[in-house]
Order: structure tokens, then C-alpha cells, then sequence
């Protein structure tokens, strides 16, 4: 129930690549930007990830852009677990620090826990969090009160426990309406997270398939960026 593979398209707005890792090929869209930044994305659980492409040409116009297919997702071989989908992100970063001077690390919904986890590993330059939640064994707790979920579940996404280790510029964008994450969980998030370094807009009037769409959403990335 946690993940809603999405089938692989073709999209003429952008290049693509495999990334070999632990036997899998992942593919990877890539729009090419301007300078030596790089900006890495992680979607939500159902999310094809290049629909993203044409807001992210005009948002991160100074940026090359990897848009990352997870593990049976878009085309790439496998199926998704944590570990698998953790040990991705790191297999990608390591390939992208080869080429680029600063890597921006964003993730939206499911995305977040898998970006989390990256940032507390490598040096990410900054990170966006895009309808964040503190981990999946609270979140599911709130869908199922009366089963034991932490028993029952396999992967955690344990961003609170790896918030620790985040010091590094960081924009939480939460949906004021979000009906798939309780806003409490978001914000147990962020009072876990430096709030030195810690950003936190909520998007008036969002819910959380349509927070992308505001256009306080974008004000709020490209000032973050800037």
C-alpha cells in the first residue's frame, strides 16, 4: 500500500540516462542547466516524476535538473524498498558530485524521507522538503489507529530520527489543506529540524496533490534558491 509504481513514458522536453546500481538500471531524466549546480528530485509514493519537467525548466533555470525514477518506477528495473530506493539516491549523488560543485537535494510527500536520508549522508547544499511527514510508522498510525503498524511495518522512513544529523539550509513547504499528511505531522518534523537552518511556509489554500499549482509555492522555492 505503499507504493504505486508508475509505468515509463517518453517525454521530448528532456534527456534521459541509466544509472547502474546493485544490479538494477534506474532512469534518470535530466534537463540541462547553466551552471555548476545540481538539483536532485525524489516524488511522491505515485508520482511520475516527469510531469514535473516543464515547472521545473522555468523554476530552476540555473540548475541541471535530475528527476529520479525509483526502483520499478518510469522505467527502472526492480521493485521499491527503502533500503533500495536510500541506496539509489546515494548511488546518484555520488555520480552527480563527479560533475557538479553544489547538489541541491528536493523531495515531495514519500520523496522527503528519501531526501532526508541523503542529506544526513552526503553533503547536500541545501534541501527542499515539499509535504513532508516525521516518519511513515506515525503517519500510517493516524490511518490505522488499531493495528500495530510499527510491527507491521517494513519501511519506516525515519526522518525524525535522521533530522539530527541535518544542518544545512533547509525549506519545508507544508499544504495548508494536506489531506494525505496531517499538518501535525509535518510540524512534529519541523521542530525536530535546526531551526537555524529551518525555513517553514505553509501554501495557503493547498491540499496535497495541488500545492505545486500556487504560485506561493514557487515564490517560496525560488527566494529559497536565490
Amino acid at each position: 500500500m505503499l507504493y504505486y509504481p508508475t509505468f515509463a513514458v517518453n517525454y521530448a522536453g528532456a534527456e534521459s540516462f541509466w544509472l547502474p546500481n546493485e544490479g538494477q538500471r534506474l532512469k534518470v531524466w535530466h534537463i540541462s542547466g547553466n551552471s555548476n549546480s545540481a538539483l536532485i528530485y525524489f516524488g511522491g509514493n505515485a508520482e511520475d516524476v516527469s510531469i514535473n519537467i516543464p515547472q521545473f525548466k522555468a523554476l530552476f533555470s540555473d540548475y541541471s535538473i535530475y528527476l529520479h525514477n525509483y526502483r520499478g518506477y518510469g522505467g527502472s528495473t526492480g521493485a521499491p524498498t527503502e533500503n533500495g530506493l536510500v541506496s539509489d539516491a546515494r548511488a546518484l549523488f555520488d555520480y552527480l558530485q563527479e560533475k557538479h560543485t553544489h547538489i541541491t537535494v528536493m523531495g515531495r510527500s514519500l520523496g522527503t524521507g528519501v531526501a532526508i536520508a541523503l542529506a544526513s549522508e552526503r553533503p547536500v547544499h541545501r534541501l527542499v522538503l515539499v509535504t513532508p511527514y516525521d516518519s511513515m510508522t506515525h503517519l500510517a498510525s493516524t490511518y490505522y489507529p488499531f493495528f500495530p503498524v510499527s510491527l507491521l511495518l517494513k519501511d519506516t522512513y525515519d526522518s525524525l530520527s535522521r533530522s539530527a544529523g541535518i544542518d544545512i539550509p533547509t525549506l519545508m513547504l507544508i499544504a495548508e489543506h494536506d489531506e494525505v499528511i496531517p499538518r501535525r505531522i509535518s510540524e512534529s518534523l519541523s521542530s525536530a529540524l535546526n531551526s537555524e537552518h529551518t525555513t517553514v511556509v505553509v501554501i495557503n489554500g493547498a491540499s496535497h496533490n495541488t500545492i505545486e499549482s500556487f504560485p506561493s509555492y514557487e515564490r517560496a522555492i525560488t527566494a529559497f534558491l536565490d
